[in-house]
C-alpha cells in the first residue's frame, strides 16, 4: 500500500496463525543490526493480539529464480548478514534436544511416505543419541534465496515468520541441502562472509536428520512431490553419514 507518498506492507493473520507473532518478536527484538544498514524492513506497526503487522517497503527482486542464485558474492553477504543476527545474543536451553527428537518421533508416528525399514532405524537412531544443552541464538529459520532480495547489487532479508531462538547451525540447514550441495563455491562463499562454520558439532548431524524427517513427511502432508523427493534424499543421506 502507498500512504502519504510512502510504499508499505502490510502483513495480517487468522486466529490459528503463529508465524505474524514470531515476525513481530524478530523485528522489536533482533533486526537492529540490519535494520540500520537497510538490509531489513523497518517495523511502522504490530500488534500481537489484531495479528498485524506494517512494515516500510523494502526494494529489490527475490534472488531465488534470479541470475544472484548462482553467484557467490550474494551467499557472501548473505553469511556477512547471518553472523550479524547470530552474534546479537545467546542462551542456554537443557531441552532443546530433547524437544527436538520428540517433535522428529511426532512425525515418524504421522502419516508420510518413509520406508517402514527406514523409519524402525531412524526411531533407534533418535532414541540413541544424547541430549545435551543446547547454545541458543537468534535465527532467521528460513534462511534461503526465497528470502533474500537483492537491490543495486545489496542482498538485504524478508520474512521472518519462522524466527527464532534456535542453534546457529540450524539456519544453514536447507542451504546445505539445496544450494551448497549444486556448488560447492557457494557454501565457501557463504563461509567466507559468515566467518565460521558452526556445523562442525554432533548436534549438526542430528539437526540434518530431522530437517529431512520433518521435509518428507511435511511435503507428503500437503502434496508437494518434488519437496517430498528431497526429503527422502536428505534422509538417505543422513543417514548415510551415520
Amino acid at each position: 500500500m502507498t500512504y502519504a507518498g510512502s510504499r508499505f506492507i502490510v502483513k495480517a493473520g487468522g486466529e490459528s496463525d503463529h508465524h505474524l507473532d514470531r515476525e513481530l518478536r524478530a523485528h522489536l527484538n533482533w533486526l537492529v543490526p540490519w535494520t540500520r544498514l537497510g538490509r531489513a524492513p523497518v517495523l511502522e506497526h504490530g500488534d500481537s493480539e489484531a495479528k498485524l503487522l506494517v512494515t516500510r517497503y523494502l526494494p529489490g527482486e527475490l534472488v531465488l529464480g534470479s541470475h544472484h542464485a548462482d553467484a557467490p558474492a550474494t551467499y557472501r553477504e548473505a553469511g556477512e548478514l547471518l553472523a550479524l543476527l547470530h552474534a546479537q545474543t545467546s542462551s542456554t536451553d537443557d531441552d532443546h534436544e530433547k524437544r527436538e527428537n520428540d517433535k522428529s518421533l511426532t512425525w515418524l508416528s504421522g502419516p508420510h511416505r518413509i520406508a517402514p525399514g527406514t523409519v524402525e532405524r531412524l526411531r533407534a537412531e533418535i532414541s540413541s543419541w544424547p541430549t545435551p544443552g543446547a547454545l541458543l541464538v537468534p535465527t532467521h529459520g528460513d534462511w534461503h534465496p526465497r528470502n533474500w532480495l537483492i537491490h543495486n547489487g545489496v542482498v538485504s532479508i524478508i520474512d521472518f515468520g519462522r524466527a527464532g531462538m534456535r542453534p546457529p547451525f540450524t539456519d544453514f540447514t536447507r542451504l546445505s541441502a539445496q544450494e551448497f550441495r549444486r556448488d560447492p563455491k557457494l557454501e565457501t562463499a557463504f563461509l567466507d562472509g559468515y566467518g565460521n562454520d558452526p556445523r562442525q558439532t554432533p548436534a549438526w548431524h542430528r539437526t540434518r536428520v530431522r530437517e529431512a524427517i520433518g521435509t518428507a513427511a511435511w511435503a507428503y502432508r500437503v502434496g508437494d512431490e518434488s519437496f517430498e523427493t528431497q526429503g527422502h534424499r536428505m534422509i538417505a543421506e543422513a543417514l548415510a553419514a551415520s
